[in-house]
């Protein structure tokens, strides 16, 4: 907690495969840290569209960057101990900034300039959902240095995080992110807790559980549910918002999705295939596809691992694989260069056939699985 209280500007991170319940959390971790008088940015690596969960705070919401911006201030240095400035102008021309200053008396050479990195904007990184610091995407590809050169407190619940924070909020025996930062809050400032920010860390304990219906669900799960509910999360507005408020075209894209079930009952395995043709005949676009993994695991009991191909407007193949456990997306994935967590893997095949494609990933998996 004290590593919280000394930041002045922290950062949320979103990483790849954040899902709903990484985007919820972070809105509930922000509400926080906003009670603390603290400006929060959330900036998230996850390409998925969470316009369903606008409801939790549609403002906050909004302001969740795909990328870092203004991260750190540059300063150009000028010494003016012997000559003093007068004015001070500039305007850029032909791309280029120019800066003009008249001094008072004297003038000044190259040795007296200097130019230098000023601090960075944040002061604090927070994680949230990340197995390693890789998974944070192009948000730590693009700024390494930001991440090795900043304080990081690390939120997360899976086996195989490799606690690379400076603070590591990390519990293998919850079920989600909402209910680690329940039990983050909880024990560290109770009073903090609003109807807000329940609702919000229960929203994701819903959607990461598949409303509790998963097997990892705990007694402890349930208590922290009840808790949380008794704080005042809205229950019934979340289950609206998640899985009854979906639209006629998003409904349609599932609807071809589900009709084409393939599955492999003895491996645990199923999958589906969306060309570009059925986003068309939807009327709708790869926003919509936010919920068809799960929906295709609650559609078959014995499924372990689901698999969903689909074509984007391109016609590049994108594979969305999603592992419970004992079983590891990343390394069933490893040699397609997968993108994500443990839980959950994006593969790309720029110029690649969707037939091909799926031919390709269920023979691996096939394989994979019979060798376990």
């Amino acid at each position: 907690m004290k590593t919280i209280e000394r930041a002045k500007a922290p950062l949320i991170v979103i990483p790849n495969g954040g899902g709903a319940d990484g985007f919820a959390s972070a809105l509930g971790i922000a509400r926080f840290l906003r009670k603390l008088e603290k400006p929060v940015h959330i900036v998230t690596a996850d390409k998925e569209s969470m316009n369903h969960l606008h409801f939790l705070d549609e403002e906050a919401a909004k302001r969740i960057e795909p990328e870092l911006k203004n991260i750190r201030s540059y300063v150009i240095q000028l010494d003016v101990s012997k000559t003093a400035p007068d004015e001070l102008s500039y305007d850029i021309l032909d791309g280029k900034l120019h800066i003009f200053l008249q001094p008072r008396s004297g003038g000044w050479s190259k040795d007296d300039l200097n130019f230098a990195h000023g601090t960075y904007r944040h002061d604090l990184i927070i994680c949230m959902g990340a197995k390693r610091l890789e998974d944070c995407g192009r948000v730590f590809e693009d700024h390494p240095d930001f991440f090795y050169r900043t304080p990081i407190v690390n939120i997360d619940h899976a086996p195989g995080n490799e606690h690379f924070g400076h603070v590591n909020v990390v519990d293998m025996t919850s079920t989600s992110l909402g209910e680690v930062c329940h039990d983050f809050v909880a024990g560290c400032a109770p009073e903090l807790f609003d109807e807000e920010m329940a609702t919000q860390f229960l929203t994701g304990m819903i959607a990461k559980t598949r409303s509790f219906r998963s097997q990892n669900v705990t007694p402890k799960t349930l208590q922290v549910a009840s808790a949380l509910m008794g704080k005042g999360a809205k229950r019934d507005k979340i289950v609206d918002h998640l899985y009854r408020t979906r639209s006629i075209e998003t409904l349609r894209l599932w609807g071809r999705a589900l009709a084409r079930l393939k599955s492999d009952p003895e491996r645990g395995l199923v999958w589906t295939v969306l060309s570009q043709q059925d986003f068309l005949h939807a009327g709708t676009s790869e926003e919509a596809l936010s919920g068809i993994v799960e929906e295709l695991i609650s559609s078959s009991p014995v499924a372990k691992i689901a698999v969903l191909f689909f074509e984007d407007a391109d016609r590049n193949t994108t594979a969305l694989v999603h592992t419970t456990r004992p079983h590891d997306a990343i390394v069933l994935c490893m040699p397609f260069k997968p993108a994500g967590t443990h839980e959950e893997v994006r593969l790309l095949f720029p110029n690649k056939r969707i037939v091909d494609v799926e031919t390709n990933i269920i023979g691996h998996l096939k394989q994979a699985l019979t060798r376990t």
